[in-house]
């Protein structure tokens, strides 16, 4: 599954100020990031606010994403959640004719057994046309995938390609890496820990700062799997400011802030989230200014 080697990043969905879907920002978003060497594009993933997003909208932004992507970049889809039979419906009536792979999140909120999580997922595989990555993120539902589960899916279905392992787990990350098969892609799905799983093994990242850094972020990447750490870690520590300052109120308020920053979107946000402070934005400003980035 080379196509989803390297950088991919978590689409945000932009809003106007009455929070209907800004496509204008939501097209020169696309295409900043196909210009600047993003490897695949995410859509509907957390970052992109999915849970405040209808079903319309949804068909919505597939649609027109891959109308603006024309096949340039292979694009993953986040369809998930936990309800197992909404999931299994959902993939039923999606079309995906221009989409390259799912992203299935570990269900959350329920908080069940490995069994269960295995059984989610294989009820899932049956169904799924495309390759499906799984996403492993416990401090948003609650309970962690283990590496043991994660391979038995790997094993038992050769659509499962990959696992998005977001639990900032070193221990899980190298214990994921150390026992994976062969061709099972581990992917980054924190940030700040991108370059480090790169280097010790990973294919790569999906990530949220490397949308408004694509250049930069992708070609750490592209450093770190090729295992020139020196070259990688000199963007890394650039990038360190700016990764933390994103996630300090909440994702994607802080992504937006630097989008704004950027011109390329605005920061609203859909409740039950608010805007990043006054505060973070100055922040954000400032360290956009010293990457000169505005």
């Amino acid at each position: 599954m080379t196509k989803f080697i390297g950088t991919g990043v978590a689409l945000i969905t932009p809003f106007n100020a009455d929070l209907s879907i800004d496509f204008n920002a939501l097209e020169q978003l696309v295409e900043y990031n196909i210009a600047n060497g993003t490897d695949y594009l995410v859509i509907s993933g957390t970052t992109g606010e999915s849970v405040t997003v209808t079903a319309e909208e949804k068909k919505q932004l597939i649609k027109f994403i891959c109308n603006i992507n024309k096949g340039r970049l292979p694009i993953v889809v986040g369809i998930g959640g936990n309800n197992t039979a909404n999931i299994i419906a959902e993939i039923k009536a999606t079309d995906f004719s221009e989409i390259d792979g799912i992203l299935s999140v570990s269900p959350y909120y329920s908080k069940p057994t490995q069994e269960g999580i295995y059984q989610h997922f294989k009820a899932i595989a049956k169904v799924a046309p495309k390759p499906i990555i799984l996403y492993n993120v416990p401090g948003r539902t609650s309970s962690n995938m283990s590496p043991e589960t994660t391979f038995r899916l790997a094993k038992d279905f050769d659509n499962i390609v990959a696992v998005k392992e977001a639990g900032n787990n070193v221990h899980q990350y190298l214990e994921l890496l150390r026992t994976k098969p062969k061709d099972f892609l581990v992917l980054s799905g924190d940030d700040d820990l991108a370059l480090g799983v790169a280097l010790a093994g990973g294919s790569g990242v999906i990530s949220v700062i490397g949308q408004a850094l694509p250049k930069e972020f992708s070609e750490m990447i592209r450093l770190g799997i090729a295992g020139k750490a020196k070259e990688a870690y000199d963007i890394h520590y650039k990038l360190m400011p700016i990764t933390g300052m994103i996630f300090s109120e909440n994702n994607p308020s802080g992504i937006k802030a630097v989008l704004e920053g950027l011109n390329i979107s605005k920061s609203h946000v859909r409740l039950p989230l608010v805007e990043a402070t006054d505060k973070l934005k100055n922040i954000i400003k400032n360290e956009l200014n010293l990457l000169g980035k505005s």
